[in-house]
């Protein structure tokens, strides 16, 4: 079984946020398969599917970013699934819109979505895809302000490429293909000098 999460906010006031590009991906994903993502369980809104032959449980946390970890660690000990199948979806503003960055493990890397789920799981051993949202346009932009913030309507069309990218990748992982998720979707591009964040897409 595997678990794949979309790191977001909820409520209205943050749907098309760049915070909110996991809860937008897993949106996408589900939608492909046929099912909706309006369940509430541990904490979190939640939907099954099966992708090939491996059963899943999509996620949308619902304790807001900083406290991810609460649902998926609570999922992950009732269903007793690894870190290993635990793939989690999630902004990173130290890359451009259109950036994609597939990993097998590693460190939060400052963003506290992925901190939280590292401390509730107790490992960082478990799969993540990073999507760029940008850094912050002004050096002295509050960066709550610049995550929580809609995309630039330039980077509309980039973003919704980046998400069918995203929603491939992610099947490619829960069937057993991480190397070949890297290899067609691991992109190379300037980085930006911020830290890490979370967002979203939308026509707005």
């Amino acid at each position: 079984m595997f678990i794949v999460v979309g790191l977001g906010n909820p409520g209205r006031e943050y749907e098309q946020t760049r915070h909110n590009i996991g809860f937008i991906t897993i949106n996408a994903l589900a939608e492909k398969y046929g099912v909706k993502i309006d369940h509430l369980k541990f904490n979190a809104l939640t939907a099954s599917a099966m992708i090939g032959t491996e059963k899943v449980l999509f996620m949308k946390p619902q304790t807001y970013m900083n406290n991810s970890g609460e649902a998926v660690g609570e999922a992950a000990r009732f269903y007793k699934v690894p870190p290993e199948n635990i793939l989690v979806i999630s902004d990173d503003i130290n890359f451009e819109p259109g950036f994609m960055r597939i990993r097998r493990k590693g460190s939060a890397g400052g963003h506290n979505g992925l901190k939280s789920i590292i401390n509730h799981l107790g490992s960082e051993d478990f799969p993540r895809i990073k999507m760029g949202v940008g850094a912050k346009v002004h050096p002295d932009e509050d960066l709550a302000d610049h995550v929580l913030g809609k995309f630039n309507r330039e980077d509309i069309d980039t973003m919704n490429d980046t998400i069918k990218k995203a929603v491939h990748a992610s099947e490619l992982i829960v069937s057993g293909d991480f190397d070949e998720a890297m290899n067609l979707y691991n992109t190379k591009k300037k980085k930006n000098t911020e830290e890490e964040e979370t967002l979203e897409v939308s026509a707005e």
